[in-house]
């Protein structure tokens, strides 16, 4: 039996090729679902392919003058799909907005040219241009982006994020199934958390947004979700679910090789944490010994038989306590002194971390965040921490097990160095890195 004629390319109408550029669009969006995770490395290139069978038949629409724009707004849209700029499909979406000011599909596309080119003011324009057309999820979620990249200064930078969120919200309200502006929203929680008081509750906005994403197939298989959720939880300290999901990213993307130098280098930095700990700083048993033993109440400084303020405003009394005593979570009404015997290296400045050893003789490490780079303690400072918070580590990667107890400061301010309150001079914000590619 011969084979059915296939339809001539110059047979297809416009009808026809807007069905084919969505084709396009669906075929690289859930990939996942009809090919395996063996074919990862195929798939730009097959997506690719799929884009030059789509322009050939482009190159032989049967529209209308009227349907020009038409014509044009396709044919960007489908180069469009690289994740790189590409000057024919700017200047493709240029004309079809020129020809109808009103298609807010190619200002959308246009917009995300202009991203791709680094051209953060033009894409704005093109986004809040699509906007006042039509208030809809693309370029409601598209702004949030752009909003997060602008800002001279930092109270403008601010301004911009809280926009940024308020735009990723009412783009998940327009359809809550959405993956995509669910994982917007995310990105917004999270720029929102480190511009601002770093808010626990933003935080965990952050994360609920994320999960809402992976709901959705088409964005669950989305690698930069898999990063950007990789680095929160980097921050948390929830280091066995930071590995587990920049692994998921160079899953979904063989060539995304930030992922596996993020992962080398925390696994390095474990270590360190494990060596430094366990070798107790590598001080002669006489020095630590002597460490150990000048640990007296005077110490403490201020906090000494006196009352801390919390972060939050409250005036509590504390009680010294030894790091035995402490339990998982924060230790409301505690503080623990202990000397410095010595720091990890580091290849991210976040967070600064040493460790102590108490009077017991008990070594442990502290995360401290939100630190001048330029600050740190010395072998032998004393350090008293109030209402310590004691994280728990315990994981298995590389067949090599990372156990063990730390302290997590998120100010260095609180602490008390060599009997003295650490001042301002000591903060510097932390920043998270995510990624920069368009989201």
């Amino acid at each position: 039996m011969e084979d059915e004629e296939k339809p001539r390319s110059d047979d297809v109408n416009i009808e026809e090729a807007e069905r084919k550029v969505q084709e396009l669009y669906n075929f690289r969006d859930t990939y996942f679902e009809t090919h395996g995770i063996e074919q990862a490395c195929d798939k730009n290139s097959l997506v690719e392919e799929k884009m030059k069978e789509i322009l050939s038949i482009l190159d032989y629409i049967h529209a209308s003058a009227e349907d020009t724009a038409r014509c044009l707004y396709l044919r960007g849209k489908a180069l469009n799909i690289k994740p790189e700029f590409d000057q024919a499909a700017q200047d493709a979406l240029s004309k079809a907005v020129k020809l109808v000011p009103k298609m807010v599909e190619a200002w959308n596309a246009l917009g995300e040219c202009y991203w791709k080119k680094g051209d953060m003011a033009a894409a704005k324009n093109c986004f809040s241009g699509a906007l006042s057309h039509s208030r809809n999820k693309d370029s409601l979620r598209n702004l949030s982006m752009v909003l997060r990249q602008l800002g001279g200064d930092i109270s403008e930078k601010g301004e911009n994020i809280q926009r940024s969120v308020s735009m990723a919200k009412e783009a998940v309200s327009l359809d809550i199934s959405d993956g995509m502006s669910w994982y917007i929203l995310g990105n917004a929680y999270l720029s929102q958390f480190f511009n601002g008081t770093q808010s626990p509750q933003v935080l965990k906005q952050c994360m609920s947004a994320y999960s809402q994403a992976e709901n959705d197939p088409r964005t669950a298989s989305n690698p930069d979700l898999h990063f950007n959720r990789a680095m929160a939880y980097k921050y948390q300290e929830e280091y066995g679910k930071c590995i587990q999901d920049l692994k998921k990213a160079v899953m979904f993307d063989p060539g995304f090789t930030e992922c596996n130098e993020q992962k080398n280098k925390l696994l390095r930095y474990l270590m360190h944490t494990l060596e430094l700990v366990r070798g107790k700083g590598k001080l002669k048993p006489k020095r630590l010994q002597s460490l150990v033993q000048s640990q007296g109440e005077s110490e403490l400084g201020p906090y000494a038989g006196g009352c801390y303020t919390s972060p939050k405003g409250v005036s509590v009394k504390l009680e010294q306590v030894s790091v035995s005593q402490l339990v998982g979570g924060i230790n409301d009404g505690k503080v623990v002194l202990g000397r410095m015997v010595g720091s990890v290296p580091m290849d991210d400045p976040l967070p600064y971390t040493f460790a102590m050893v108490d009077s017991q003789g008990i070594c442990l490490p502290v995360t401290v965040y939100n630190m001048n780079m330029t600050s740190g303690f010395m072998v032998g400072d004393s350090v008293a921490i109030p209402e310590p918070f004691l994280q728990v580590t315990d994981f298995t990667e590389d067949d090599k097990t990372f156990k063990f107890e730390s302290i997590r400061v998120d100010s260095p301010v609180v602490l008390v160095v060599n009997k003295k309150k650490l001042g301002k001079s000591q903060l510097a914000p932390s920043v998270l890195s995510v990624t920069a590619k368009k989201e």
